[in-house]
């Protein structure tokens, strides 16, 4: 995969993809920051039907927190891993009011030192509410990046230090939100859409399918 091709395949994806946006609900980084702990391992439709309900009533580190680890739960008991998000929800707001005077931080380090957020969290936050040129890897992202050849990697931070280096300047901010909807939508897991994909002829996957 060379940088002409790649850079091919980030003009067809943003022109295919002109909004490249979460599909997450929030109106400000803290919300985002809580529906993205609640994602790990959950479907964004169903953290969305949570979130929809539990932020009209608490969408401030203080009011969840003063929910307390049963009134949150009663909230999110739809999404799986609930009792343990729950807790690192709850444990989360407390440091954000007593370390962060309830404003969400804006670096990697900070960030991952929360209960439940790891590199993957921290980046999806830093690029969606601040507009940090981060790679969030999840399993979309890292199965594009090895199929396609984009930044083929044994696992998730070698996938993410290859984009980092190889994804074009103009695309580094959207990159992210490309690649996990083309993932989501057309090079699907079991069976992707290669017939209907627009990069289908800068692809390198051997195994393309039909229809």
């Amino acid at each position: 995969m060379n940088k002409t091709k790649r850079q091919q395949i980030f003009e067809r994806l943003s022109e295919a993809i002109p909004n490249p946006e979460t599909e997450l609900n929030f109106n400000s980084p803290f919300e985002l920051l809580i529906a993205v702990i609640l994602s790990a391992q959950a479907t964004d439709k169903g953290v969305n039907k949570a979130t929809d309900k539990l932020y009209p009533v608490a969408n401030t580190p203080k009011a969840i927190f003063d929910l307390g680890d049963a009134g949150l739960k009663h909230y999110i008991k739809t999404i799986g891993l609930f009792n343990t998000k729950g807790s690192n929800i709850i444990k989360t707001c407390k440091m954000l009011m007593e370390l962060h005077n309830s404003e969400v931080p804006q670096t990697r380090e900070e960030l991952e030192a929360f209960p439940g957020v790891g590199r993957k969290t921290a980046n999806v936050v830093l690029n969606t509410a601040f507009g940090q040129a981060t790679m969030a890897v999840d399993t979309h992202i890292f199965r594009v990046s090895n199929r396609t050849k984009i930044a083929p990697g044994k696992n998730v931070l070698e996938v993410e230090k290859k984009l980092d280096k190889h994804v074009p300047a103009a695309f580094k901010i959207d990159a992210h939100h490309l690649l996990i909807l083309h993932g989501r939508y057309t090079c699907i897991a079991r069976k992707p859409r290669c017939s209907s994909c627009v990069i289908e002829e800068l692809c390198e996957f051997n195994k393309k399918t039909s229809d």
